[in-house]
């Protein structure tokens, strides 16, 4: 048993549920610096993503802080993107020569752009923090821009495993009026199934080590109860900020492996 993925999970595990951010694109790195190859890399953090992120829903839904409409819409256009991309990341695989530094250099620019632009939008609205237009809509006005939006967040998820979590955040806190809290529990909530459709795409490709996801579901298990539970009560912006700069350290790290 190899305890130091267990501690790994145990932190990324509690980052998620604090945050609602980090997991895939703290995790990810970590396991292609382990050696793991970046086609299972990815398979295996979306199948161990999605059985962390059912706790996290768990205690969401108990602490009423998940909006299952929006996770619905967002849904009906990020699941089948996401399947789509595993596909085409499997085809790429096979028969696309030095693939595996094609992913690299796609996961690392993925891991610097995200936080960049994660920062910005933090930075935007506290200097306009006036509601915008798409804001004073209602959920079914906007139903077609979160099915389209879903679509387009889901492929880059399905392809990397990046951005369950930290892309829709970006999406929720500028379409919606939520509350810090509502933004985690739903974006959990919806990454959850987008992260089971993704990952069972892998499944039946066989690029998911599930030797590697039973230890880091041993830590993590805990770590986002834990992280859930705190979400409530503790600020969250300082964390992110670090959470963000650890993101794009790896990121630049993997672009240079």
């Amino acid at each position: 048993m190899d305890y130091h993925l267990t501690i790994v999970g145990l932190l990324v595990g509690f980052l998620v549920g604090l945050t609602g951010v980090g997991g895939a694109a703290l995790l990810t790195p970590i396991l292609i610096f382990l050696g793991i190859q970046p086609t299972v890399a990815v398979g295996t953090d979306l199948v161990y993503n999605s059985i962390t992120k059912i706790f996290g829903t768990w205690q969401h839904w108990r602490q009423k802080t998940v909006h299952f409409s929006i996770v619905a819409f967002l849904a009906l256009g990020s699941i089948p993107s996401a399947i789509a991309a595993v596909h085409v990341m499997n085809w790429i695989h096979l028969h696309v020569d030095g693939a595996d530094q094609l992913l690299k250099q796609i996961l690392g620019f993925a891991l610097i752009l995200i936080p960049l632009a994660m920062l910005a939008k933090s930075l935007l609205d506290r200097k306009h923090p006036q509601l915008n237009r798409w804001q004073q809509m209602s959920i079914i006005q906007k139903r077609s821009v979160l099915i389209t939006l879903g679509a387009i967040l889901g492929f880059l998820v399905g392809l990397t495993s990046i951005g369950s979590g930290s892309l829709f955040a970006i999406a929720l806190m500028h379409f919606f009026t939520l509350s810090g809290k509502e933004v985690v529990g739903t974006d959990i909530a919806h990454a959850f199934f987008l992260t089971s459709a993704a990952g069972l795409a892998h499944m039946s490709f066989g690029t998911v080590d599930f030797i590697i996801v039973i230890q880091l579901l041993l830590g993590s298990v805990p770590g986002v109860l834990a992280g859930s539970m705190l979400s409530c009560k503790v600020p969250t912006i300082l964390l992110r900020c670090v959470i963000f700069v650890v993101i794009i350290i790896s990121g630049i790290k993997i672009i240079q492996i």
